[in-house]
């Protein structure tokens, strides 16, 4: 066996190694909560592929009582930290993280899976996590292929958000937004936080 293939090039912490030929370990956001319809917590999840060439995706939580009840809540896409490098909106983490949010704020969330590095580098996160964004906002007026974001996110509050290496995506994507076009959207907001996970 080549020695070369255990060479360590690259450790950060307790989340992720990466290898000199290549190879990569993560040991953080590598678990995935199943999307659920009605859960105990009154919050109710679905997962979407925006972009298939990417494999961009995003799991969106919605209050399980708004569900065909026509009422439209403000919208809050989430972008997950992990220095750009670990974490998913699937992980057990940020899926509780995100759902706790929806729950105490009654709102909508898209919670945006963005490609990581150092098998996609900067600005790979940023360019999926625009395409999410730019995805979300043609569901206002009604349009759209996605029903929870279509017909129950309120687009006259829309708010950005994320810790960590995600709160420097939203504050980018808030920035650009003010240039760009997004279908004629506006953020009105962003939150940003430290880090949920480290130890």
């Amino acid at each position: 066996m080549d020695s070369s293939s255990d060479e360590i090039i690259h450790q950060w912490g307790s989340y992720i190694r990466v290898y000199k030929e290549g190879r990569v370990e993560r040991f953080f956001g590598t678990d995935k909560v199943p999307s659920s319809i009605d859960s105990a917590d009154g919050v109710s999840t679905k997962d979407v592929l925006i972009v298939p060439e990417t494999d961009v995706s995003a799991r969106i939580f919605i209050p399980t009582a708004t569900i065909d009840s026509g009422h439209k809540l403000p919208l809050l896409i989430y972008f997950h930290g992990g220095g750009f490098r670990v974490g998913s909106p699937f992980c057990a983490t940020y899926h509780n993280y995100v759902t706790s949010l929806v729950a105490a704020a009654g709102v909508v969330a898209v919670s945006v899976d963005y490609r990581l590095a150092p098998e996609y580098p900067i600005p790979a996160c940023y360019e999926d996590s625009w395409a999410a964004l730019k995805w979300v906002a043609s569901h206002s007026n009604r349009k759209g292929p996605e029903e929870w974001i279509r017909d129950y996110a309120n687009f006259d509050q829309v708010f950005l958000a994320g810790d960590s290496g995600g709160a420097n995506i939203s504050h980018d994507l808030a920035a650009r937004a003010g240039i760009e076009n997004l279908n004629g959207n506006e953020v009105i907001g962003t939150l940003f936080s430290p880090s949920i996970f480290w130890d």
